[in-house]
């Protein structure tokens, strides 16, 4: 349980910090120049933070925990990389069939965003899951070999 906690905290604090980087900084003049027009001035916070919550669990549902028995991140960064292209897929290929201008090299742009950041998201939840299993069977190891010691005594 804590492990697979502490794998959501990790996946979910990483993608919140870079994403928020990447959208109040970098990529900012590009989504103003594409869908300026249709940008609120602020943020909901209420939805983003949703939206953050739901998509980090099923991350960390069909990325991280699927491979919790594999050594290595590599398997759980190309299921993060495949969930999120999938996700940002659905919503950027909707916007463009759906919304009248919605630019292509954006829409390009956010599934490669969302590809990439997924991916790192969860290999690092998943990196963070292996060290605390790894920490957990190192304590439960010498807390045998401690008991096993005052047995002898």
């Amino acid at each position: 349980m804590f492990k697979c906690l502490s794998a959501y905290l990790t996946t979910l604090t990483l993608m919140l910090v870079v994403d928020i980087i990447w959208l109040s900084v970098l990529a900012k003049p590009l989504y103003q120049q594409g869908i300026g027009h249709l940008m609120a001035y602020q943020a909901n916070l209420f939805y983003a933070s949703l939206f953050y919550l739901i998509y980090v669990f099923g991350l960390v549902k069909l990325a991280v925990i699927p491979y919790a028995l594999t050594r290595g991140i590599k398997k759980t960064f190309v299921a993060g990389a495949g969930v999120g292209f999938f996700v940002y897929a659905s919503y950027d290929l909707t916007n463009l069939a759906l919304l009248k201008d919605w630019p292509l090299g954006l829409s390009l742009l956010d599934i490669s965003w969302g590809t990439f950041i997924s991916g790192v998201s969860a290999a690092a939840g998943k990196w963070v899951f292996d060290r605390s299993r790894r920490n957990l069977s190192t304590s439960q190891a010498s807390d045998q070999a401690s008991t096993t010691a005052q047995l002898h005594v």
